[in-house]
C-alpha cells in the first residue's frame, strides 16, 4: 500500500511519540487507559468509582491481585501531562459522598489522571528485576467528542448525506424540522456567504442541542465540538453544516459547498486529528460506556443508530496485538471493553438479556478487532449503585428495582417529584440469541411504550465523606478492573 507523504509523515510523528514513552516505561512500568462513552453513559461516575474502589479498598472479589492479597498500596500521583487538566476525582467523590448526594456534573473536556499501584508480583522475572509498581493513567474525554473519529473516514459530502438522512428518520417534528427546512432552501451551487454559513450553522448546533435533551435522537450528536467548543467558539473551523448535496453536481469553486468542504476539513484536521493523534496513539486499552437501556427506550431506530455509532466507533481505533516491536514503535490498543452502564436501574434478573443486546449491537465490528489480536469483552455494570431489588406489590409479583427517580422522570402519565422512594419495573428485554434475531423487528421493542427505564437520584451512602475510607458500592466494577489492568499485576 503506497503512503502518502502527510500520511508517512504522521505516522512517523507517532512512532517517535510512541518510543518517548516506551522510554519512561522502563523505569516504571506504565498502562494507559482511555475512558469514554456515548452521551449520558456515566464517564464521570465511572471513572471515581474506579479511582475510589481501588485506593480505598472496595469490595473487589474478582479483581484475582485483589482477592488474592497482592495489591499492597493505591495512590494517586501529581499530574504527568502539563498540557492536560487533571480529572477533578476529590471534587466527584465528596459530591456523591455527601448528605444530600448529587451526580457529579458531566464530562465535558478531557482529563487525566495518574495512580501507582504497589503489588507483590508473582511472575520471577519481575521480582528479580524489583518491578513492583505500576503506572496507570487515565484519560477521560467527552463521548461527544468520541463520535467526531468517524469522521476521518468521510468526506463533506458522504457526512452531508448521512446526517440529513439520521436528522429526517429521527426527527419528530421538533428536533430538526427548523434547520431542515431552512438547508432546503440552500443551493449548494450559490456563491459562498458568511451570513447564510452562520445562520444555517446555528440552526444545526440547535439541532444538536435538541438531540443532546431528546431521548429518540440522543446517539446523533456529530460534530461533537459544535457543543463543546472551548477556545474554537466561533471560528469558520465551527461555522459549517451539511447541505443537501446530489452526486452527480460538481463542486463549483467558490460556492457554498466549496466554503463548508473548506470548513469541514478545517475542523477535521485542527480538531479531531490532533485529539487523535496526540492521545489516542499513546492509548494500550480502551473501554467504551455505553447507555443502552436509552437506546431500548427510543426503540428499533434508536438502536440501529446505536450499532451504526459503535461500529464507526470500533473502526477508528487501532486494535491488534503488541508485540514488542509494535509496542515500541506504533503502540495498538490490545483490549477494548465495551460496558453497558447503570445496570442497577434494571432487575439482576434481566442483566445477561442486557448483556446480549451489548454484545449483539459490537458483534459485527468486533470481528475486525477480534481477528488483530485483540481481546474484546462486552459486561453490564453499575459504577454507584443508586437503588436496591425487590418485587412488586402485584397481585402476582414481579422483580423491581428500589429507588428514587429523578425529578421530571416519567412513566406513561406518572411524573416523579424526586422525593418519593417507588418500586418500578420497567419492562422485559427482549432475547437475542443470534444477529438474525437482532434484525428483527419483531424481535426489538417498538419504543417507549414498551419499555421505560427512568433516571434514579444517587442513593445516601452509610459512610460519609468525612470518613477517608469510605468505598462507592458498586456491580462488576472488579471484573472490569481484572480486564483492564489485572494481567499487568502477575
Amino acid at each position: 500500500m503506497d503512503l502518502k507523504l502527510s500520511e508517512l509523515t504522521e505516522y512517523t510523528g507517532d512512532g517517535f511519540r510512541t518510543v518517548g514513552s516506551r522510554a519512561s516505561d522502563l523505569v516504571r512500568p506504565t498502562l494507559r487507559i482511555g475512558v469514554t462513552g456515548l452521551a449520558r453513559a456515566g464517564k464521570t461516575v465511572f471513572l471515581t468509582s474506579l479511582v475510589n474502589n481501588l485506593i480505598d479498598g472496595g469490595r473487589l472479589p474478582f479483581f484475582q491481585p485483589w482477592s488474592e492479597g497482592r495489591i499492597l498500596k493505591v495512590y494517586l500521583e501529581p499530574q504527568s501531562d502539563d498540557a492536560i487538566p487533571r480529572f477533578e476525582y476529590e471534587t466527584h467523590r465528596d459530591d456523591l459522598f455527601a448528605d444530600n448526594p448529587r451526580w457529579p456534573e458531566s464530562t465535558r473536556n478531557i482529563s487525566q489522571l495518574r495512580l501507582t499501584i504497589e503489588y507483590q508480583p508473582t511472575r520471577l522475572l519481575k521480582r528479580a528485576l524489583n518491578r513492583k509498581k505500576l503506572s496507570l493513567e487515565i484519560l477521560d474525554y467527552p463521548g461527544e467528542w468520541l463520535l467526531d473519529l468517524p469522521l476521518l473516514n468521510l468526506n463533506y459530502r458522504e457526512w452531508s448525506q448521512k446526517t440529513i438522512a439520521d436528522a429526517r428518520r429521527l426527527d419528530d417534528g421538533t428536533i430538526a424540522s427548523e434547520w431542515l427546512s431552512f438547508t432546503k432552501n440552500c443551493n449548494p451551487q450559490d456563491a459562498e456567504d458568511e451570513q447564510l454559513a452562520m445562520k444555517a450553522s446555528a440552526l444545526f448546533k440547535d439541532y444538536l442541542r435538541n438531540c443532546q435533551h431528546h431521548e429518540i435522537a440522543w446517539s446523533a450528536i456529530s460534530p461533537g465540538r459544535f457543543l463543546f467548543p472551548g477556545d474554537y467558539d466561533g471560528s469558520p473551523a465551527l461555522t459549517f453544516c451539511p447541505l443537501e448535496i446530489s452526486d452527480q453536481d460538481p463542486v463549483r469553486p467558490q460556492s457554498l459547498e466549496a466554503m463548508m468542504t473548506r470548513r469541514f476539513e478545517s475542523y477535521k484536521t485542527h480538531l479531531v486529528k490532533p485529539f487523535f493523534r496526540n492521545h489516542f496513539t499513546r492509548l494500550d486499552r480502551q473501554i467504551v460506556l455505553v447507555d443502552a437501556m436509552q437506546g431500548l427506550n427510543g426503540g428499533r431506530e434508536v438502536l440501529m443508530q446505536l450499532e451504526d455509532n459503535l461500529t464507526r466507533i470500533l473502526n477508528c481505533f487501532r486494535p491488534g496485538y503488541n508485540s514488542w516491536l509494535t509496542s515500541i514503535w506504533r503502540r495498538r490498543i490490545d483490549r477494548i471493553l465495551f460496558a453497558a452502564t447503570k445496570v442497577d436501574h434494571l432487575h439482576s434478573s434481566q442483566h445477561k438479556e442486557l448483556e446480549n443486546v451489548l454484545a449483539t449491537l459490537v458483534a459485527q465490528s468486533a470481528k475486525r478487532a477480534e481477528g488483530l489480536g485483540t481481546a474484546l469483552k462486552t459486561v453490564t455494570l453499575s459504577s454507584f449503585r443508586a437503588t436496591r431489588e425487590g418485587l412488586s406489590k402485584d397481585r402476582e409479583p414481579r422483580p423491581c428495582v428500589i429507588g428514587v427517580p429523578l425529578q421530571g422522570q416519567r412513566i406513561g402519565d406518572q411524573v416523579f417529584d424526586g422525593a418519593k422512594e417507588v418500586a418500578i419495573f420497567p419492562g422485559d428485554i427482549p432475547r437475542f440469541s443470534t444477529q438474525e434475531d437482532f434484525n428483527d423487528p419483531r424481535a426489538l421493542p417498538g419504543g417507549t411504550d414498551a419499555l421505560r427505564f427512568v433516571q434514579f437520584q444517587p442513593l445516601r451512602t452509610e459512610t460519609t465523606q468525612t470518613d477517608s475510607t469510605a468505598t462507592l458500592p458498586h456491580v462488576r466494577m472488579d471484573q472490569v478492573m481484572n480486564f483492564l489492568i489485572g494481567d499487568y499485576l502477575t
